[in-house]
């Protein structure tokens, strides 16, 4: 992970540790934070970095519909199942299975991925026969799996299988004097196709380290990309910076500015309420419940894609 700061050091240190090791990992951390980063880094890092990466949103598809995603189904299974379908599991086979929103996962499915971890092996949907897999999983949530537990929205026995190894990424306000190398680094990536090279001011730089960054590291590359995208020169100034759309916490509840996102994320979507979730990096049925809570269907058309 790119910065200077303690806090991603000793995050560093852990990937290259935990890298090595087959065993299961959580991350933590709010939206933002880089969870598939580090979970991309713990397979690149890890002896299999040669096998399959696969990654899988738990909150973006049906109960159904994630289960044959993951377990694969046998042909006659269900209505439709015209030919035997490998799962994700088998697709990750001696390599990585990302499971990104694992607070997401239907407890209708809990005991079945339980039973993946415990025992290596998985049965398709409408078949006796087990199949054995050898895949390392990494899961990721934005949400607290302890309360969840607490809560008997999540199992806890499913839960300690699945954080053998927990890595919690700190948000941006945290640890700011990464921004600099962040902005830097974003900078070279995006105008990297350019002849002229670009460079930020200190004015500039120390107006991006003015801001709270809700949306952390994702929010911050996108503002770059926005500033890049309306600016031309060799030197980006404080005036030139595209961040007026930024909310701040002290001119507005913590409510509201998840309410604005969401809308801001639909409007860009054009109401697609899962492009629109996994923009702010949340599950599908997260934004729903939300745009429920918000009353946002009133304000703005929402759809699916």
């Amino acid at each position: 992970m790119i910065g200077v700061s303690r806090q991603i050091r000793d995050i560093n240190r852990v990937l290259l540790r935990v890298a090595q090791r087959p065993f299961p990992v959580l991350i933590l951390g709010e939206s933002g934070t880089g969870k598939e980063l580090v979970a991309r880094l713990l397979h690149s890092l890890s002896p299999w970095h040669d096998k399959p990466f696969v990654p899988v949103d738990c909150g973006a598809l049906t109960p159904t519909l994630l289960e044959s995603e993951l377990f694969g189904h046998i042909r006659g299974a269900f209505t439709g199942a015209t030919q035997t379908q490998p799962g994700l599991f088998q697709a990750a086979h001696g390599g990585t299975l990302f499971l990104d929103e694992i607070a997401e996962l239907p407890l209708s499915l809990q005991p079945k991925l339980l039973r993946a971890l415990q025992e290596g092996e998985i049965k398709p949907i409408g078949s006796n026969h087990p199949i054995r897999i050898h895949t390392r999983v990494v899961s990721a949530t934005n949400q607290d799996l302890e309360a969840a537990t607490r809560s008997g929205s999540f199992r806890q026995d499913l839960y300690f299988r699945i954080a053998v190894f927990t890595i919690e990424l700190p948000p941006l306000r945290e640890h700011k004097d990464d921004i600099p190398v962040l902005v830097h680094h974003f900078i070279n990536w995006h105008t990297r196709d350019r002849k002229e090279v670009v460079d930020v001011c200190p004015e500039a730089l120390e107006r991006l380290m003015d801001q709270d960054w809700l949306g952390n590291v994702r929010e911050l590359e996108n503002c770059i990309i926005r500033t890049l995208a309306l600016h031309s020169g060799p030197l980006i100034k404080a005036r030139d910076l595209a961040i007026d759309h930024v909310c701040h916490a002290e001119s507005a509840t913590l409510r509201e500015i998840e309410r604005q996102a969401i809308l801001r994320a639909l409007r860009v979507t054009g109401g697609d309420c899962q492009r629109a979730a996994k923009q702010l990096g949340i599950g599908k049925t997260t934004i729903y419940r939300k745009i429920k809570e918000y009353s946002i269907e009133d304000s703005y058309t929402v759809g699916e894609a």
